[in-house]
């Protein structure tokens, strides 16, 4: 990895700057897309309709490049619809055509899931191992899918005939983030008014094809993981962070119009505690540093972590106001580590 260390610095730093010129006012939801694909994690966007999400997601495959898959969530779409479809052709013989997952072959790189939770639990099931596995059987042999990465998008406004995924589908995701509209008003004006903005097709494709090249990937996430380190000092407050989300009361976390001590149903599991030392270690990297420091945490903690706390059911109607309550209280409490 290190004679190649600073071109992939330039590569993330052009592919940042591209997503940017093309998404407006997105700058840490695609700062933590890169990290995603540079832990090679799979990533939920969550918000409003017409937020940019599918945009966003589409500009960024197109970064990746490499073979790509998508599939449309809908209330009557069946896992076999993934892996094949099935039709009368012209001479009028049943034909078997490979499914979104299947037509690019083991070389898929990139998966989009619209609308996600429009999908049955059934084919949440498949996509769950699709995502932890990498791997998929069908027509009696096994598929496997080194350079897979599913993104996905939810739609959080409808919820006729929509199915929330399970807490074991959202925990493959290494990320849930949620994406809101520009905060800027001039960033608004502009992609309403700006007709570059309109034609999405045309916009998407000023995003160099390929900029960071899927196949190396894997070998970068593996050196940035080996190369970058934690003191012992940061690895215990990652684990009084988790603990403390884990257990507020014991902490000695307060938050207003809650009981700590009544407050998690669940909370953060060993695996969301790797996912989060993965993104601090490449979200370090990507700033330039080889030791992990405490504002690496903090700046992937929510997206990491949010989906993984469990309220109980008394809380969880307040979700969306208490759990980002509940992070900023543990970052409060949990003493920082000197430098």
């Amino acid at each position: 990895m290190d004679s190649n260390i600073s071109d992939w610095h330039a590569r993330f730093r052009d592919a940042e700057a591209a997503l940017n010129g093309v998404v407006l006012g997105q700058a840490r939801t695609i700062r933590l897309l890169l990290i995603s694909a540079l832990c090679r994690g799979h990533v939920l966007l969550a918000g409003d309709v017409g937020t940019g999400k599918t945009t966003l997601l589409r500009a960024m495959a197109r970064a990746l490049g490499g073979p790509y898959g998508r599939a449309e969530g809908t209330v009557d779409l069946l896992p076999t619809d993934l892996i094949y479809s099935a039709h009368i052709a012209e001479d009028g013989r049943p034909r078997i055509e490979p499914g979104p997952v299947l037509e690019q072959g083991e070389e898929l790189a990139v998966f989009f899931f619209n609308e996600i939770n429009r999908a049955r639990p059934q084919v949440h099931a498949l996509l769950l191992r699709l995502m932890a596995e990498r791997s998929l059987s069908a027509f009696r042999r096994e598929y496997h899918f080194p350079h897979l990465q599913v993104f996905a998008d939810r739609n959080q406004i409808e919820r006729d005939e929509t199915f929330e995924l399970p807490a074991a589908a959202r925990d493959r995701f290494l990320m849930e983030i949620a994406v809101n509209a520009p905060a800027a008003p001039e960033d608004r004006v502009a992609l309403a008014f700006e007709p570059r903005f309109h034609d999405t097709t045309a916009l998407i494709a000023e995003v160099g094809q390929g900029i960071l090249p899927y196949r190396g990937l894997n070998d970068l996430a593996a050196g940035v993981q080996a190369g970058t380190h934690a003191s012992p000092a940061l690895r215990r407050y990652v684990f009084d962070l988790c603990e403390a989300l884990r257990n507020p009361a014991s902490a000695g976390l307060a938050l207003e119009g809650a009981d700590a001590a009544r407050l998690i149903r669940g909370g953060v599991s060993p695996r969301g505690m790797q996912h989060l030392v993965r993104a601090a270690r490449a979200c370090a990297w990507l700033e330039g540093r080889e030791a992990v420091l405490p504002q690496d945490v903090r700046a992937v903690l929510a997206p990491v972590m949010a989906h993984r706390i469990f309220l109980s059911p008394a809380y969880e109607p307040r979700r969306e106001a208490l759990v980002p309550a509940l992070i900023d209280a543990a970052f409060a409490t949990i003493p920082v580590p000197a430098a």
